[in-house]
């Protein structure tokens, strides 16, 4: 069995939380944009438009006539199907809550450099988007990254839910990894306030998979086309 990935082919953005957790369990997929470009993306997306039940937007996972689109729907897709989340209602359910939470943080992640419309360049908005830095750096950040700290002790066991990692470990590493590069004199400064966390992506960064994933040129590096883009104009300890 193999599923098809579609997402934009130049970026790692949203896609990269499904990629993650495909790379980390060895499942089989095609990376379809990356093959046959973004347009061919957009003709798939617009044909499944027709049926008024397809995906607003990608990412979106396809298999058979089945496609999934949002990040915390396909995560909670493949936990179910794969094993990477756990069977007990009450913990599968927080575990898809958390992934909901990270995709909050991912939204002002992105509105940071883009606070006043979404279509238009940071070049058009870059006073508007230093206000908005500044308070994301100071207030948000630090509480969803309280939030996801109690989140990574809450359970006996190496991961989040126990002794297996999950959909949701690999989750909060990527959400690590953006926030290093998006701000790294800030992230700097509120690592050692979040041992648990860290501790969590280091060992995500050790699982086989994704260690083999991170050297490959399948990881995109992050760019400013991106939804963790570094500007170092936003960013401050």
């Amino acid at each position: 069995m193999s599923y098809c990935l579609w997402y934009w082919p130049e970026i790692q953005g949203r896609g990269e939380f499904v990629r993650l957790a495909l790379e980390a369990a060895g499942i089989n997929y095609v990376d379809c944009a990356r093959i046959d470009g973004a347009e061919a993306m957009m003709n798939d997306l617009e044909q499944r438009a027709g049926s008024g039940t397809g995906p607003f937007a990608p990412p979106y996972l396809v298999q058979g006539d089945q496609a999934i689109a949002q990040v915390a729907n396909i995560l909670l897709f493949l936990g179910d199907t794969h094993g990477l989340a756990p069977a007990a209602p009450a913990e599968r359910y927080w575990l898809h809550q958390l992934q909901l939470t990270i995709a909050d943080l991912v939204a002002e992640v992105h509105n940071v450099h883009h606070p006043v419309a979404m279509m238009d360049y940071y070049e058009d908005q870059k006073p508007e988007a230093d206000r908005a830095a500044e308070q994301f750096r100071n207030q948000r950040l630090p509480k969803f990254l309280d939030h996801f700290e109690a989140a990574a002790t809450a359970h006996r066991g190496d991961w989040l839910t126990g002794d297996r990692w999950s959909y949701g470990d690999t989750s909060l590493f990527q959400l690590v990894e953006g926030l290093r590069y998006m701000f790294p004199q800030r992230m700097g400064t509120l690592e050692p306030d979040y041992p648990a966390l860290v501790a969590l992506h280091d060992k995500v960064a050790a699982l086989p998979g994704i260690k083999a994933y991170l050297a490959s040129d399948r990881r995109i590096p992050f760019n400013t086309q991106g939804i963790f883009r570094h500007y170092p104009e936003l960013d401050g300890a």
